[in-house]
């Protein structure tokens, strides 16, 4: 039986070799989910993630983060060993090949989202602020309990069957207004205020040349 997940990147280059965007992720189909350091996300990844778990990929720490792809894991946890390379930025002298303390999966691309999920739009879901018609009552309440507006900052995250369901039919639905830099919706919705552009905590990092 599938797990559901949240995985956040940082699709803008705040730091040289950070980046890893949609576009990126288009570029390279499969990727190695690499330097997370955090114990509660890292464990996720080592113990609970199976081929086949579906991931919602998000874009985080930038202008207008929010789930712009899905993926899929396909291949399960295993040692992290960029943490064992004095010259790599994800090193760690607490990790070794005998005792590995991060664990990283590889995930797929399955399809680039058609209407890019804005953080301000799900904020807005769970607030009563923006009601796009054709989601259910059960489906806002899952959106409201999504750890994504509880924690988060975590940057790998369980989500519920049906909130992401309910994320994948927003995505391929959309009802707002998806304008470069600004926020709207579209007539007879609420607009309600981006409030995501702070930090959200460590993400995924990886240089964009790495591969499957």
């Amino acid at each position: 039986m599938s797990s559901y997940w949240l995985m956040k990147s940082e699709p803008e280059e705040r730091e040289p070799g950070v980046k890893f965007s949609v576009d990126d992720f288009e570029a390279v189909k499969t990727t190695s989910w690499e330097g997370v350091r955090n114990p509660e996300a890292c464990r996720m990844m080592k113990e609970k993630m199976r081929v086949g778990d579906r991931v919602l990929f998000y874009h985080s720490n930038c202008k207008i983060p929010g789930v712009a792809a899905l993926a899929e894991v396909c291949r399960e946890g295993y040692p992290d060993y960029n943490a064992w390379d004095p010259t790599h930025r994800y090193y760690d002298k607490n990790s070794t090949q005998e005792k590995p303390k991060w664990y990283m999966v590889d995930v797929k691309l399955m399809k680039r989202a058609d209407h890019f999920v804005p953080l301000w739009v799900l904020k807005g879901i769970a607030a009563g602020e923006v009601d796009l018609g054709y989601l259910t009552e059960e489906q806002v309440k899952e959106i409201g309990e999504m750890t994504l507006l509880r924690r988060g900052r975590l940057s790998v995250q369980a989500v519920s069957e049906r909130a992401y369901d309910t994320v994948v039919q927003m995505s391929e639905r959309g009802g707002w207004t998806e304008q470069k830099g600004g926020k709207g919706l579209n007539t007879g919705l609420k607009r309600v205020r981006e409030s995501g552009a702070r930090s959200e905590g460590v993400e995924k990092r990886r240089k964009r040349t790495r591969g499957a």
